[in-house]
């Protein structure tokens, strides 16, 4: 049983929901990042690392910024694998990291996933890897050890939903809205519907993991009490990174304060 698949056993024995806390490997600078995932992993279930990409084309402009700072301090793919390194020698929190495909595709996907695993990685989201184009990716991904998790969409009709449930693995990205990535002061009255189309589709055989918009304890609440299994909370972690960079004790705090208020909801 990968570190995933037990760590949402764990929580369903518990009656709780899972917290996915996402960051940019590399903002404000690679050597901080272990120290902010250490904090983090107090409070979050499952960390999801970013890779940072030039043209991250499901991102709003919090996670685009992050990116172009994390590229301006050097950080490379071989830097994102030293960071869970350095991350796994101190914590037993799933890692899953969000990279676009052509990253994987530069590396060549076999060696991108032999990477992962051996940093001690357990999933990977790839937000531009079509359900079409997936299979010899998951293939090789769990040949690796390494969860491939596919993204599922407002609009994604009910057959093409069930078959993304059954080819991912670990759990399924349910995207709450159209668009790009973004803290948003309210949620899409359409999430409930949402949530119950991808639980019928799904029929249990896997997690579902809601992300895109979600940025208060409340949202977290909602997502759950809506039937999701976790919550996926990015730019509001992001935000807060920006605004103390210049002030690591301040972010730190500010990070781990956000994060138990967000657990408490679970």
């Amino acid at each position: 049983m990968s570190r995933i698949a037990a760590k949402f056993k764990e929580l369903r024995k518990r009656g709780e929901g899972a917290l996915i806390a996402f960051v940019t490997a590399g903002d404000p600078n690679p050597r901080l990042t272990p120290e902010i995932a250490g904090v983090l992993a107090r409070h979050a279930d499952i960390l999801e690392l970013g890779i940072p990409f030039s043209d991250p084309i499901a991102d709003g402009p919090t996670i685009q910024a992050a990116d172009e700072r994390a590229l301006r301090a050097g950080t490379t793919p071989a830097t994102v694998f030293g960071i869970i390194g350095r991350i796994r020698r101190k914590s037993g929190i799933p890692i899953v990291v969000l990279s676009y495909f052509n990253t994987v595709l530069r590396l060549g996907v076999k060696n991108f996933m032999r990477r992962l695993a051996a940093a001690g990685g357990d999933g990977v989201v790839v937000p531009d890897l079509p359900l079409e184009e997936a299979k010899e990716v998951s293939k090789v991904a769990k040949e690796c050890g390494i969860d491939l998790i596919l993204l599922a969409a407002p609009t994604t009709p009910p057959k093409r939903l069930g078959q993304i449930c059954s080819a991912s693995r670990g759990f399924v990205y349910i995207v709450s809205v159209l668009g790009v990535t973004g803290a948003r002061k309210m949620l899409s009255g359409e999430i409930r519907r949402v949530v119950m189309r991808s639980r019928a589709a799904s029929k249990g055989r896997i997690p579902l993991a809601v992300g895109f918009g979600i940025s208060k304890p409340k949202h977290v609440r909602e997502v759950l009490d809506c039937g999701a299994d976790a919550a996926i909370v990015g730019s509001a972690f992001v935000n807060l990174i920006a605004k103390h960079r210049g002030n690591k004790a301040k972010m730190l705090r500010g990070l781990d304060q956000f994060g138990e208020a967000l657990k408490s909801a679970c």
